[in-house]
């Protein structure tokens, strides 16, 4: 499933081909996703311009203008778990579960494709932090609003486990479990700890390391695991420095020790016993 990484670094590679462009035309061939596509979209849509592409958690918003400058709403886009977007020519044959294409007047289309549909395309014309999927998400991990006092404070009164809680998009969003387990690797902490048992400054280089992971993920284009490619077909390359996520008895990168793994909240959980005790 496309998490933070994967969705930054989708949006990174379509925002200078979209942003200040024209859409010609919607064309969506199966409307039915996680939610219908808003089916007005289809002639709503053209002749409006992208003004910006930016990310909220693991959504991304296509903020729209009427040709005059007036706001006119926002495309809401989430990969689901199989979702990916590629910038193709128009005339390109689509593939099976190419589900839609937003073509621009230069001739860019932005093409959906979606095997599992799990994925979505909504509308709102009200400021986006406002819609009731977003209006209740945590702090962004990579901005001035999330650190160590402000996870700390979360932790407080949650007794459950650490590594739950850090997948809670309440808390924090778009950590996912492929960069919970890292993070909670380099910091030292036992995945199944209680969350409320951490003290500040484990909270602080826990926070810190939540960044660090993210960053670096980011700027190796995300983690190519089963579906995701970047929207240039290129797949990212955080795989090769994972140091615990899908490494079962692999040796521990830091001391050697065979890497363990346990379910927590039905997500697999990686850790090195040795470098994470209890």
């Amino acid at each position: 499933m496309p998490e933070l990484p994967e969705v930054e670094t989708t949006r990174r590679g379509i925002e200078p081909s979209l942003r200040g462009r024209t859409i010609r035309s919607f064309k969506v061939r199966q409307p039915s996703l996680r939610w219908p596509v808003p089916a007005h979209l289809t002639d709503f849509l053209p002749g409006l311009v992208i003004s910006s592409v930016k990310r909220r958690s693991k959504y991304l918003l296509l903020t729209l203008t009427q040709v005059d400058g007036t706001s006119a709403g926002t495309l809401l886009i989430h990969l689901g778990m199989s979702g990916s977007l590629r910038l193709t020519p128009p005339e390109t044959a689509p593939r099976k579960h190419d589900h839609i294409d937003l073509i621009l007047t230069d001739g860019t289309c932005l093409r959906y494709h979606d095997p599992r549909r799990f994925g979505a395309w909504l509308w709102t014309d009200q400021p986006p932090n406002t819609y009731p999927l977003l209006a209740k998400l945590g702090p962004e991990p990579l901005s001035e609003a999330f650190d160590g006092d402000v996870l700390f404070q979360a932790l407080s009164r949650r007794k459950s486990a650490i590594k739950t809680c850090l997948m809670n998009a309440h808390i924090v969003v778009g950590v996912g479990n492929i960069y919970a387990n890292e993070a909670l690797f380099l910091s030292g902490l036992h995945p199944t700890l209680r969350a409320d048992t951490l003290t500040k400054p484990q909270c602080e280089t826990l926070a810190r390391h939540i960044r660090e992971v993210l960053q670096a993920a980011i700027e190796q284009g995300g983690t190519t695991l089963n579906d995701f490619l970047a929207p240039s077909g290129t797949p990212g390359y955080f795989e090769q420095r994972l140091f615990v996520y899908g490494r079962l008895d692999e040796p521990c990168r830091h001391c050697g020790t065979p890497i363990e793994k346990q379910v927590i909240s039905q997500r697999a959980s990686y850790f090195c016993p040795h470098c994470q005790p209890l």
